[in-house]
């Protein structure tokens, strides 16, 4: 991993910040963090507190970081990291901001990335609004830019993500290990599990953003149709939207996305329980 990119999104750019060097930190890693955009491009923020907890990380509280961020200009950082390394994958977990901001910076960057695997959108029901899904709903314009931009884009959205799901079981099976990190990642859950239980009557939560990481790493585990995908931004119901063509006909529109539909939930969780010290 080259480095990690902050963002306004489930939380102020502040507590987004703060929990990327806290968890660096945690993992014991060296990885480079760059704080980013504070706002979208052109709303104002908005943040998923209900869902998230005003921190971000469900209420944890971690060991406030050591480390800074090497800089505050992840927009720089994106830039410069893609011309010195060739290939590189941009995996954003948030909204695209950032990645809009350096494209309207550098409009080649498509040219010389492997591409952009992102946790946002959906195929079918939104999560913030009916037909929205948060990440995308948190600035709009920007994901019309990045969707726009000719990069090759593959999009973990709600349709997918919601196939990889925590349970009660996880969480003791991950309190269980006696680690710093089986600890707080078990405790997140947790919160969430609480969370999940008031708003939709049930003790789990969809693992979203390791789809996102997942379909770099292991690519064979998610099944991808190519599909357009277009932003809905003046919508009064439909803001964020992403509008994914599904049409079986010829009219289908020329595709832009490889749209995840599937993944083998069963593998990705193992893979995920692996990462995180909890091997079976």
């Amino acid at each position: 991993m080259l480095g990690v990119t902050t963002v306004s999104g489930n939380a102020p750019l502040v507590d987004t910040t703060r929990n990327a060097l806290a968890v660096v930190e945690l993992l014991g890693a060296k990885t480079p963090v760059h704080a980013g955009a504070v706002k979208p491009l052109e709303a104002e923020p908005v943040h998923a507190g209900l869902v998230h907890g005003a921190n971000g990380l469900g209420g944890v509280e971690l060991p406030p970081p050591i480390v800074s961020v090497v800089s505050e200009d992840a927009v720089a950082f994106i830039l410069e990291e893609t011309r010195r390394v060739a290939d590189v994958w941009l995996v954003p977990i948030g909204p695209l901001t950032n990645i809009a901001m350096a494209l309207q910076r550098d409009p080649d960057l498509p040219r010389r990335i492997a591409g952009i695997s992102l946790m946002g959108g959906s195929a079918s029901e939104g999560n913030v609004t009916p037909a929205a899904e948060f990440n995308v709903w948190a600035d709009p314009e920007a994901a019309d830019l990045v969707f726009r931009s000719g990069a090759l884009i593959r999009m973990c959205g709600l349709n997918l993500t919601h196939q990889l799901r925590t349970s009660d079981d996880l969480i003791e099976r991950l309190g269980s290990l006696g680690t710093p990190l089986g600890d707080f990642v078990g405790s997140m859950f947790g919160f969430l599990h609480d969370r999940m239980a008031d708003l939709v009557g049930e003790r789990r939560a969809a693992l979203h953003d390791p789809c996102a990481v997942l379909a770099v790493t292991h690519p064979e585990l998610l099944e991808f149709e190519p599909r357009s995908v277009r932003m809905e931004l003046k919508g009064e119901f439909t803001r964020g939207m992403t509008v994914v063509d599904q049409r079986t006909t010829r009219r289908r529109d020329e595709p832009n996305v490889e749209v995840a539909y599937h993944i083998d939930a069963e593998r990705a969780m193992r893979l995920v329980m692996t990462s995180i010290g909890a091997d079976d």
